[in-house]
């Protein structure tokens, strides 16, 4: 990857968006909500999206989509992401993303799109009944970053992949229409523990909406019972009791998880954790681990409920959003139009 000829020079911002497919998980508040709040607290400019056009390259059940897409929104206040201080809204409803996508689908190179391993894997091996968005998404994803010239996007490994395409889509766009520096070229966010939390059935696998099994994962709907049942039954190992260091989690990865779930819940390090329960059966650890997971997540819990049963409230978070993202993008694609040279622009 080279670098543009000049680099960009306009403010700092983070987008990051979440699909309104299924109920959040534990996963998806370790290593994204809880991480936009701790960006918020820092004084970042954040604009966050309800992907509902993302949601469509898989088949939807039909009238899902708004309830699903207000369920995320209510996640995202429940957590504690202020709509005064960051953006909120509904992906569809800016129209920045599918302009500009379009416009980065004639930019991109099919080899690109083609190098990305998510399509092969959600395709399996029936990937010419695929859609074709579920093809061109990263190009999207692209889209839905620098219409907001955002700088920064907070990702997990298995996204960096897709932010080196918007890399290098942005580079190339700059090139070809001789505007060095007009689109920034975006840097990952991967900060803190629970960047990855696995599954409690499978420690090699990340922590799913769409695994079939409801015990590897914690819901962010999950009651006090629910979630001791799930830590409970979580797989661990047969190596006997836990490690008291670090090396000792080597080839471990389902204890590994836990241990990282505790220690991201309880703001410590793993090492204190290993520390304090190194050396102590799982009959010992698993209850602590459920009872720092369930004073963590109760008063989100009970919140994201009070939240779900106010749609007009949820709905008006939603349109302020997305009168506020469109301010921000207009003038960012009228730019584009008239740099590629469209008629009227």
């Amino acid at each position: 990857m080279t670098d543009t000829p000049a680099s960009y020079s306009g403010p700092q911002r983070i987008f990051s968006g979440i699909q309104p497919t299924g109920n959040l998980h534990l996963g998806n508040y370790l290593g994204a909500l809880k991480k936009f709040v701790d960006l918020q607290e820092e004084g970042w400019d954040a604009v966050y999206a309800v992907v509902d056009l993302h949601a469509i390259t898989m088949p939807v059940e039909k009238g899902a989509l708004v309830s699903q897409t207000r369920q995320i929104a209510a996640a995202f206040l429940a957590c504690g992401v202020d709509p005064k201080k960051s953006i909120i809204y509904a992906q569809s409803s800016v129209k920045a993303h599918v302009e500009l996508a379009w416009i980065f689908n004639c930019v991109a190179r099919m080899g690109w799109v083609e190098r990305m391993t998510q399509f092969k894997d959600k395709a399996g091996k029936d990937a010419e009944r695929a859609s074709v968005g579920l093809f061109t998404y990263p190009v999207l994803q692209a889209a839905d970053i620098l219409a907001y010239k955002a700088t920064h996007v907070p990702v997990g490994e298995d996204q960096k992949q897709h932010l080196e395409l918007s890399r290098d889509i942005a580079d190339r766009f700059n090139r070809e229409y001789d505007a060095p520096g007009f689109f920034p070229l975006p840097e990952p966010l991967i900060k803190g523990p629970g960047a990855r939390v696995m599954s409690l059935k499978d420690g090699t696998k990340k922590m799913s909406k769409s695994d079939p099994s409801e015990l590897s994962r914690i819901a962010l709907v999950d009651d006090a019972d629910t979630i001791a049942k799930k830590i409970k039954k979580a797989k661990t190992d047969l190596e006997g009791d836990m490690p008291s260091e670090v090396d000792g989690l080597k080839g471990r990865p389902e204890v590994e998880n836990l241990v990282g779930i505790y220690a991201a819940l309880a703001g410590e390090s793993v090492e204190a954790v290993l520390k304090q329960y190194g050396g102590q059966g799982f009959g010992v650890f698993k209850p602590a681990l459920a009872d720092v997971t369930v004073n963590h997540l109760a008063p989100i819990t009970q919140r994201y409920r009070e939240i779900l049963d106010d749609t007009a409230f949820i709905d008006s978070v939603l349109k302020d959003g997305a009168e506020r993202a469109h301010a921000i993008s207009a003038p960012i694609i009228d730019d584009v139009r008239k740099l590629v040279g469209f008629w009227g622009a």
